[in-house]
């Protein structure tokens, strides 16, 4: 599909991940951003990472090129001063692109908005972390919330939580459909998802729609998003890397520059299709493409459950309850000594965040070593 000009670009609006694969480099965030705005994305999103706010220091090993180490050092090993996101934010900007971001917790939050961004990207896993929701909210920007790993309740407590605590006056929240693998198995996105999504939500919550894509192949999730998407523009979000072994934690699913503009001009190009001639059309083009089963496949049913690759880790990758320190027997619990983490890789989860307030002053019945989930049973 050969690039349309930047007049057909009202269909879609595409965010270029670029997360943490700049290594805590300028040069090389400058290579990234420059990348996206070549290969015609509208927005640049990184992350700001402290390590206290996502996990806790017992959380587990992950593997990486250079071998195994903990996740939580190499979170460490991410975090950047305040000039740092500055900078990314100026260059983003002088390229022509949106700036966002992802903030894990309320420090990242306030440092976000003091660099006066006007719109905050919400991570699937932070997605039942009921508090940055509603701080986040509460700032009257425009939050854009990727609903991996959960299932439909979590999704409607989560847009309850910033609809209930957004001024009258904020943007409505864009939703984008995600499956919290990687890579996530094409197969398993179920597009048809994104019509029960907005039959459910878009009435009370009037929302945006897209998709967060971890699969592997640059064009197929991408451009069936943009031929079936409810709401215009469709918001799609794909990683970006300089190249795939370059030892970012998300670099392997990452698309190269090259393949990022393929995708881009597919989707605009299918954006375009519909709007002149019909989804019909544009479905037909991409079943020619791709294939009649193929595209079948990826569609699949219109029911919202957890999808196999990620089921495992629903209540591990999300927010629960932990101990921040051991805590003896008889430790009265509070805001200080427990926090709403990720479980990830070999604690026990805690109890679910909307919880937290039921534990804050309770007395517990038994030991919690440190990092260990907190659950309701384990109170007096």
């Amino acid at each position: 599909m050969s690039a349309l000009k930047k007049t057909d670009k009202n269909s879609s609006f595409i965010i270029a991940e670029i997360g943490t694969s700049h290594n805590g480099s300028l040069q090389r965030a400058e290579e990234l951003i420059t990348a996206a705005a070549d290969s015609g994305a509208d927005c640049v999103k990184t992350q700001i990472v402290f390590a206290d706010e996502i996990i806790h220091p017992n959380t587990g090993e992950v593997s990486l090129p250079g071998g195994s180490i903990r996740l939580y050092d190499r979170f460490l090993e991410l975090e950047q001063n305040f000039n740092f996101y500055a900078r990314i934010k100026e260059l983003t900007e002088d390229a022509g692109l949106k700036f966002l971001a992802s903030p894990f917790g309320t420090k990242s939050l306030d440092w976000l908005l003091n660099l006066d961004c006007d719109s905050i990207k919400i991570a699937s896993p932070e997605l039942n972390h009921f508090p940055l929701l509603r701080a986040a909210a509460a700032s009257g920007r425009r939050l854009i919330l990727s609903s991996g790993v959960s299932e439909m309740i979590d999704i409607e407590a989560a847009l309850e939580t910033v609809t209930s605590s957004a001024p009258s006056d904020a943007p409505p929240a864009v939703l984008m459909h995600c499956i919290t693998s990687y890579p996530a198995p094409e197969t398993e996105y179920k597009l048809r998802l994104l019509q029960t999504l907005y039959q459910n939500f878009n009435k009370r919550f009037n929302i945006a729609l897209g998709v967060s894509d971890h699969s592997l192949d640059p064009l197929l999730v991408p451009c069936m998003a943009a031929a079936i998407c409810p709401t215009v523009p469709c918001y799609i979000e794909k990683h970006i890397t300089l190249k795939n072994d370059d030892g970012g934690l998300d670099d392997p699913i990452a698309l190269t520059p090259e393949q990022f503009a393929e995708m881009t001009a597919a989707v605009r190009n299918t954006g375009a299709l519909r709007r002149t001639s019909g989804t019909d059309a544009a479905l037909a083009a991409l079943r020619e493409q791709f294939g009649a089963e193929r595209l079948e496949a990826v569609l699949g049913d219109s029911v919202k459950r957890l999808a196999p690759s990620e089921a495992a880790n629903y209540g591990r990758t999300n927010r629960s309850v932990h101990a921040l320190t051991n805590l003896a027997a008889g430790t009265i619990l509070t805001s200080e000594n427990t926090a709403l983490l990720r479980t990830e890789k070999i604690l026990k989860p805690g109890a679910r965040p909307e919880h937290w307030n039921d534990l804050i002053g309770k007395r517990l019945r038994n030991d919690i070593p440190s990092g260990e989930g907190v659950t309701l049973s384990d109170i007096e």
